[in-house]
């Protein structure tokens, strides 16, 4: 588990993550539980790995629990909602995290590829959020709790501004996912519902691991982030603890790039 907060910012508060199960919704869940929230781990079909984070995380003295949603199917969506809402009566944050890639060549991309990585990356969001912003309006406010009515977070990434040869339908999804961010953001603003974005560069997990297989394919991965290192999913963690806190009450409908300066273009750096 991540290291202890000193101040507990998401006490009393309930949180799902969305592909909690492993790379950076695992260190989402943890350090949202580090920081005193009640965490729902949502995962597709990986139940081990799902209760492997839960344990992880009840060991270190927090609370988490292990729930099943496909995020790309209506019901199941629904279903998890209603498990959240029985169990704990409401919700307070959703960091919306699911995400696939299915590459190919653009010329080689099957409908099947493309539609799949939309299906869970984008509208597997717009679903979740709904539900999570139908739960805040229902619930009204709790300013002893959170200043806030509720918090949500999509995780998008980079690759909502960098466009990305070979991965045509994961750039799409991204890129639609800074629109439905911010236009959820000016939509719920009225109702006190803070909708950002944090935008991961490079991050070790799964889903990249092909790009850091031997030490030549790391060193030219590291030419892309002029920082010079690989972010951790614990430090997309620390940021969705403090985008969820009263201490970024003032935020909405941004996105915070934590990318160690890929978006800075650094094959630009000396063609000035």
């Amino acid at each position: 588990m991540t290291e202890s907060f000193s101040v507990l910012r998401l006490r009393n508060q309930i949180a799902l993550v969305t592909g909690g199960s492993s790379g950076i919704g695992a260190g989402v869940a943890k350090a949202m539980a580090a920081a005193g929230a009640v965490v729902y781990v949502n995962y597709s079909h990986s139940a081990d790995e799902a209760a492997a984070v839960v344990k992880e995380i009840t060991d270190a003295g927090g609370q988490a629990t292990a729930v099943q949603a496909d995020v790309s199917k209506e019901a199941d969506v629904q279903r998890m909602f209603q498990q959240i809402l029985q169990e704990q009566g409401t919700l307070h944050i959703l960091v919306n995290n699911s995400g696939i890639q299915q590459d190919a060549k653009f010329l080689d991309m099957t409908l099947e590829q493309w539609q799949k990585v939309i299906d869970v990356n984008l509208t597997g969001q717009f679903l979740c959020a709904r539900e999570a912003a139908r739960e805040f309006v229902r619930r009204g406010p709790q300013p002893d709790i959170s200043a806030a009515t509720g918090k949500i977070i999509c995780m998008s990434s980079v690759h909502e501004v960098i466009p990305w040869a070979g991965h045509v339908n994961y750039a799409t999804s991204k890129g639609g996912i800074m629109q439905l961010m911010k236009s959820m953001a000016q939509e719920l603003a009225p109702h006190r519902i803070r909708v950002n974005s944090i935008g991961p560069g490079a991050i070790a997990t799964p889903i990249n691991e092909e790009a850091r297989d031997t030490p030549e394919e790391e060193k030219n991965l590291l030419t892309l982030i002029p920082y010079g290192r690989i972010g951790q999913p614990a430090d997309i963690g620390k940021v969705a603890v403090w985008l969820a806190s009263d201490e970024a009450d003032y935020i909405t409908g941004t996105t915070l790039f934590v990318d160690g300066g890929m978006t800075l273009y650094p094959g630009f750096a000396d063609n000035g």
